[in-house]
């Protein structure tokens, strides 16, 4: 048995949870989510949880208990607390503003980096080396988190950059100089 597989979900007061078929849906006051159900896995709903079980004992099927559980389980979390990813920029003229709905960024290119965010996905800016993106789907914070810190990895010899707060950038010895 699956240890992440089998541990319910508990529901917070706001979340409610339809299972249809093979698609669940989740409701709560920041919004709602939906994901196709695989085959392999049982969702049930009772007494304010909510359990994954396995139809049988397939490597696939012990593969998708486990991930199907976590899948809900953000998703509960997602339209009850939300999830945000804290973008930390560290350079000289390295700095972030918004434009409207448009994430504008300077990292020392020759331009400017306009970024459109989509519609579920909320961007702020508390101050100009900070960047906070936030929403109810956790994969697709993390993604546009991930695209917007692709625009200026952080580099190794000075760690200048964009990075995720609390990454640590593993830094290199610059060349040795001639004797």
């Amino acid at each position: 048995m699956s240890r992440i597989g089998k541990m319910p979900i508990r529901l917070a007061d706001q979340a409610q949870v339809e299972v249809k078929e093979n698609m669940i849906n989740v409701t709560g006051p920041k919004g709602a989510l939906s994901q196709a159900l695989v085959d392999e896995v049982i969702v049930s709903v009772a007494d304010g949880a909510v359990t994954v079980q396995r139809k049988d004992d397939s490597k696939r099927a012990r593969a998708m208990h486990g991930l199907y559980r976590m899948l809900v389980s953000n998703m509960v979390e997602g339209v009850t607390k939300g999830f945000t990813r804290k973008l930390e920029m560290s350079g000289v003229g390295y700095r972030a503003e918004l434009k409207g709905n448009l994430l504008a960024l300077t990292l020392g290119y020759s331009h400017m980096i306009y970024f459109q965010p989509p519609a579920e996905i909320k961007i702020e800016v508390p101050d100009p080396t900070t960047v906070l993106v936030s929403g109810i789907d956790k994969a697709l914070v993390g993604q546009i988190a991930a695209k917007i810190r692709s625009f200026r990895k952080p580099e190794p010899y000075r760690g200048k950059g964009i990075k995720y707060e609390g990454e640590v950038i593993r830094r290199k010895e610059g060349k040795a100089a001639g004797k």
